[in-house]
């Protein structure tokens, strides 16, 4: 549910923000029911206040100590940047932790609260007693999200192959999780976020996804559709595209279930001024083996059964207008193709590591797990 505030808003005059009069907002509205579910002790590792945040899905997780005593705040993005130096998941949080964060009084009033948020550019505000111990979290109630012109293009022309039999009769942007087809989701959760232009690449069955979504006039965007003849690629379909982005735009692979905040990616690519950011996941592998690191035929180090940590990529990117000229035409040419031929000019290519709920629905058993996650995740 996507909560509006009539009164209690951002206004943007002349590229600069002000803020409307405080105005009373309902307690209730601002309330979590059990902020202890996102404490931590200032030695958790980073790999257990991730389960922290993910288990309160608000993105933030309070560094406590044993009388409850707020000593720092660790949110999903101080993760990603601490991965992204270096740290291992065995790094304890207090090493990258804010020590000190905008906080609350428990005793104000819920429209300081909002306005403290708003004027510091935040989500949630851990709420202390005088002794500075956590009694609450309120959470910021956000403006109506703007209209955002930046188009997307979903990839929805494969095959499903590794889906079959589901796939023999529909496409697998089709395949209905959690009563409705993946894709819709894919669509709805850019919808929420202001964004109304979209580009469907269509090749397999795709005049059941022309029928189901038409011209976009049941979700009140605008839905133009780029129909592969033969299979170009993940990249090779942006060459058939009628229009020249004008403005940094998103290619995102149709059959993923996520929860990444696209306004978020969007911003930190354009800050990075990258000509292409890819979205990457940290994937976990445990060796089955005791791994030996040898010098020469001594043995310097023995390791059993290590957990091998490594970036993979997650099917989502935003590219610079610019990024298309790379693209040959006519011919097949992927993603990972574009990515290495600008990498082979030295041109910026940036990451984005996700935290929040990633899911690829290329398997059966990905396809039921999805299932289970649904109603958690988007419902």
């Amino acid at each position: 549910m996507r909560l509006k505030v009539k009164h209690n808003v951002l206004l943007f005059e002349t590229g600069k923000m002000r803020l409307a009069p405080i105005i009373p907002i309902r307690q209730e509205e601002t309330d979590m029911h059990d902020w202890k579910k996102i404490a931590v002790a200032p030695s958790a590792t980073i790999h257990k206040v991730m389960q922290a945040i993910d288990q309160g899905a608000i993105q933030i997780a309070l560094v406590v100590d044993e009388n409850d005593h707020l000593l720092g705040t660790v949110t999903d993005g101080d993760i990603r940047r601490a991965i992204l130096h270096g740290n291992s998941l065995e790094t304890e949080i207090a090493e990258f932790m804010n020590a000190n964060p905008v906080t609350g009084l428990v005793d104000e009033q819920t429209s300081v609260w909002q306005r403290t948020m708003m004027r510091h550019e935040l989500r949630h505000l851990p709420l202390l007693d005088a002794k500075g111990c956590v009694k609450r979290l309120t959470i910021l109630i956000p403006p109506e999200e703007p209209q955002r012109d930046n188009i997307i293009v979903l990839m929805a022309g494969g095959l499903g192959s590794r889906l079959r039999p589901l796939t023999d009769d529909i496409p697998k942007p089709l395949l209905e999780i959690g009563s409705k087809p993946i894709l819709e989701t894919i669509l709805e959760s850019f919808i929420a976020q202001g964004f109304h232009r979209f580009r469907l690449c269509i090749n397999y069955k795709g005049d059941m996804i022309r029928n189901h979504f038409g011209n976009g006039e049941h979700w009140n965007v605008e839905i133009d559709y780029i129909e592969e003849e033969q299979r170009m690629g993940t990249a090779g379909a942006l060459s058939l595209l009628p229009e020249q982005p004008d403005a940094p735009f998103f290619i995102m692979n149709g059959d993923l279930l996520t929860k990444v905040d696209f306004v978020r990616l969007l911003a930190f690519h354009q800050q990075q001024k990258n000509i292409v950011t890819m979205c990457v996941r940290e994937h976990r592998q445990q060796v089955p083996y005791g791994v030996v690191k040898l010098d020469e035929h001594r043995i310097v180090e023995l390791k059993e059964k290590p957990i091998q940590y490594s970036f993979v990529n997650a099917g989502i990117y935003v590219l610079e207008p610019e990024a298309i000229k790379q693209i040959p035409t006519e011919q097949f040419f992927d993603m990972p193709d574009l990515v290495n031929k600008l990498l082979d000019q030295d041109l910026p290519v940036g990451s984005f590591p996700l935290r929040e709920y990633w899911m690829d629905v290329g398997r059966l058993e990905d396809f039921e797990q999805a299932h289970v996650d649904y109603s958690k995740q988007f419902e």
